[in-house]
């Protein structure tokens, strides 16, 4: 008699991958939020706080583009949505680094430009982490 081992395949994300994605949506919605908060009360500590939170928001961003480009040749089936993913990622970045460069500007003269670009960093970010966690589920096939 021979004995058998069914072995799973984890075809989820990659845990670092993870951490890095969900990552940005506290980066980005934290910059957001100090945005507005300098909206209401023109603390020029808050446009500083939110500098800092896209520039950590970037980091993160672009690390998990380097994860999903590491991803993409990972994907056997599945290269439309990765593509789409990859992206959407990419956009994130982009926009977040224009985002970046508004709020380098006086604190005065970023707004409203720099919270509607963070509103909308915020957004997309949403967007890419849920499109991220749902490439692939956990324990499935690939």
């Amino acid at each position: 008699m021979t004995a058998t081992v069914e072995r799973t395949v984890r075809s989820g994300i990659h845990p670092l991958h993870a951490v890095l994605l969900a990552g940005t949506i506290p980066l980005f919605l934290g910059a957001a939020l100090s945005d507005y908060l300098y909206s209401t009360s023109y603390h020029i500590q808050w446009s500083t706080f939110a500098s800092w939170l896209i520039a950590g928001g970037l980091v993160f961003t672009g690390f998990a583009l380097l994860a999903a480009i590491i991803g993409l040749f990972r994907a056997a089936g599945r290269r439309g949505r990765s593509l789409f993913y990859l992206f959407l990622l990419l956009v994130t970045w982009v926009v977040g680094f224009i985002n970046e460069l508004v709020h380098a500007r006086d604190a005065w003269a970023m707004m409203p430009t720099g919270f509607v670009l963070s509103i909308v960093v915020t957004v997309l970010a949403c967007a890419a982490t849920w499109i991220g966690f749902s490439l692939r589920s956990a324990g499935g096939k690939p």
